[in-house]
């Protein structure tokens, strides 16, 4: 069961928890702190304890003296870093007691992380409809665009959460690609299999990588169906239905079918990271999802209003 944080949420952000050593060279949990977070002022984090704005699991105020071994876990909130404001707004598109769906746009992450507190879904959700409990039930990509949806309340979060694990969403996407070479109206393909085309291959998330990676000698555990919609002189426009959920797997997947996803500086090859362009978002959307509500037991059915500007028209 997760640990419950003492702290509220505080302008839609929730607090964080750090596990600290039970023992080793630090003589506090401040001098564990000062020596993690290195790259903070010491006495400024110091300062942070003598306000009593670091805690224990109780909710007890940690001092600078705290010994190590005192506690395993502590709280505290994240300093607010300098964000960049993200100029794109999330629509509701649905509210009830136990469930939000939302659309959201593109460069806007789902969750608070790294240079990114107000700037998420998240926390700007939370603050829109006033309700610390909101939790994503799912993710998007800071890069894509449409449908995400949102637990309400804890008591019926995991019925929805269920969903997701044994795959009984249906999600459709959208994707936008340079027309591949060779391509041949009459005929639709890529890479010679022609529509629609099941794609499957092994994807692994390695742990400090910002991308995945393939491994072909490896049992396939992500698969995507993938159909043809339109074509001009320029794109490729096609629908995207994956069967399994692994980070990056439609992005991976139509580059490895020649047809990297337009704006995508990721795949097929990364590029080197560079301020965010707003007028060239990734041509991604979450475009629908489908289920049976695990509540009601009735069909319920969510599409975006979001469109890709670089569609064929």
């Amino acid at each position: 069961m997760a640990m419950r944080s003492p702290l509220p949420v505080r302008d839609g952000v929730g607090a964080t928890r750090l596990h600290v050593p039970v023992e080793g060279p630090w003589p506090t949990i401040a001098a564990y702190m000062a020596e993690r977070f290195f790259h903070l002022e010491p006495e400024r984090l110091l300062r942070r304890f003598d306000r009593g704005e670091i805690v224990a699991r109780d909710g007890t105020p940690l001092a600078r003296e705290t010994p190590l071994g005192a506690y395993e876990f502590v709280w505290y909130y994240r300093e607010p870093p300098a964000e960049k404001q993200i100029p794109f707004d999330i629509e509701v598109l649905h509210v009830d007691d136990d469930l939000v769906v939302i659309d959201k746009p593109h460069f806007l992450p789902t969750t608070p992380g790294g240079k990114y507190l107000q700037n998420s879904a998240l926390v700007r959700l939370r603050n829109l409809l006033d309700n610390p409990d909101l939790t994503p039930i799912h993710r998007l990509d800071r890069a894509t665009a449409g449908l995400l949806m949102f637990s309400a309340r804890p008591v019926t979060r995991g019925a929805y959460q269920l969903l997701f694990e044994r795959r009984e969403v249906e999600k459709v996407y959208e994707a936008v690609s340079a027309l591949p070479q060779g391509w041949d109206a009459d005929a639709p393909a890529l890479a010679g299999r022609a529509f629609p085309i099941v794609y499957r291959n092994h994807i692994e998330k390695l742990r400090g990588n910002v991308c995945v990676r393939v491994d072909d000698d490896r049992e396939p555990n992500a698969e995507t169906l993938i159909e043809f919609v339109n074509a001009d002189e320029r794109v490729l426009h096609t629908l995207l239905r994956p069967h399994s959920g692994r980070m990056h797997q439609l992005r991976v997947h139509l580059a490895a079918l020649d047809a990297g996803i337009l704006n995508d500086g990721f795949y097929p090859k990364l590029l080197p990271e560079t301020p965010d362009d707003f007028t060239r978002p990734l041509q991604l959307l979450a475009r629908k999802l489908r289920f049976t509500d695990p509540l009601s037991g009735r069909g319920r059915e969510f599409t975006t209003r979001r469109t890709l500007q670089d569609a064929p028209r």
